[in-house]
């Protein structure tokens, strides 16, 4: 269903507690509370805003194993389990402003050892039910020392109330298949957390929004070296001079390719920008790349919504409790 009426979204760039989930998610309920006074139907928040990006796979030497072990633990304790009391404290934030939300978080893996670690999307609706997350599915360079791959079942497009939301984290917006999913499915409030900025990432979120004919919310956090504790000893491996880690750069771009909201640089700060519903419809009249533009005799694309898993049970434990043991009960790992 997509609303008939304009409506206000909000782009939060805001600096995590870094690495302090408790702190971080007290801060993210207050912004969007303020948000939600403001008027604003739908806020979003940067990637992997709680309990922080992990910026120090970009600066430690791979050689550091204590350093980065250390760093990898502090991560872990403070990232979110999907369902916990932090995705509840979230779904209450979003109830009260009747907001929709999208965080996002390091996601404990709720798996068999609780370690691993995905950067995830939480998309929690204005009612505040959790509607789904997206995992990155290609974490980065250096990320891929913190981050375990998404697979492709949390390749979705929620229906809501305002139009069909979905979206990609950082450079899986330059994953060409990626895209086409989402238009495929039907986006039209495409959200794009990251942690990128600068002319080529904003010409990138520029011709999304006119490649598939979408609102287009990039969001990444504004982080200065101060906001780094002390404490954390990798802070002394940047430069003397280094001020702002990622000025942050956040921007909302209309169907047309139009930036209507900042960017904003080298501030916490909330864009907000105005929906217009028929622009989505009138976008749609000469390019509609899942539609008319298509070309379905030409080009297919397949996507495996097919969860992953390393533990498959090949046998039956409750039939084998009931014949005293004598069901298979071998795994497959």
């Amino acid at each position: 269903m997509t609303s008939k009426d304009k409506f206000i979204v909000a782009a939060v760039q805001a600096t995590p507690v870094f690495l302090d989930l408790e702190a971080t998610l007290e801060k993210a309920c207050h912004l969007i509370a303020l948000a939600g006074q403001n008027g604003a139907r739908l806020v979003v928040f940067p990637e992997a805003f709680l309990p922080t990006y992990p910026e120090w796979v970009w600066v430690v030497p791979g050689g550091q194993s204590g350093l980065l072990d250390d760093l990898y633990a502090d991560l872990v304790q403070n990232a979110v389990t999907v369902p916990s009391s932090a995705t509840e404290a979230l779904c209450r934030a979003a109830e009260q402003t009747g907001t929709y939300v999208v965080m996002g978080m390091n996601e404990r893996d709720p798996g068999a050892n609780h370690t691993s670690l995905y950067n995830t999307l939480l998309y929690i609706d204005a009612t505040g039910q959790v509607m789904g997350k997206h995992r990155k599915l290609v974490p980065t360079a250096g990320e891929r020392t913190v981050w375990a791959r998404g697979d492709g079942s949390t390749l979705d497009v929620y229906e809501t109330e305002l139009g069909r939301l979905s979206g990609l984290i950082c450079w899986e917006n330059y994953m060409p298949l990626a895209r086409q999913a989402l238009y495929s499915q039907g986006t039209q409030i495409y959200v794009a957390p990251t942690w990128d900025r600068g002319d080529t990432w904003l010409a990138t979120l520029r011709h999304i929004a006119k490649e598939g004919g979408v609102y287009v919310i990039g969001v990444c956090m504004a982080l200065h070296l101060r906001d780094i504790p002390d404490r954390f000893e990798f802070r002394q491996l940047y430069q003397p001079e280094t001020e702002w880690i990622n000025t942050g750069e956040s921007c909302i771009i209309d169907p047309t390719g139009k930036v209507i909201a900042g960017p904003v640089s080298a501030k916490e700060d909330i864009l907000y920008a105005e929906v217009d519903p028929r622009r989505l419809l009138s976008a749609k009249r000469m390019l509609d790349v899942a539609g008319h533009y298509a070309r379905a005799d030409v080009f297919t694309l397949t996507v495996n919504h097919q969860e992953q898993t390393t533990l498959t049970a090949a046998g039956d434990r409750a039939a084998s409790a009931a014949t005293g043991g004598n069901a298979s009960t071998t795994q497959e790992a």
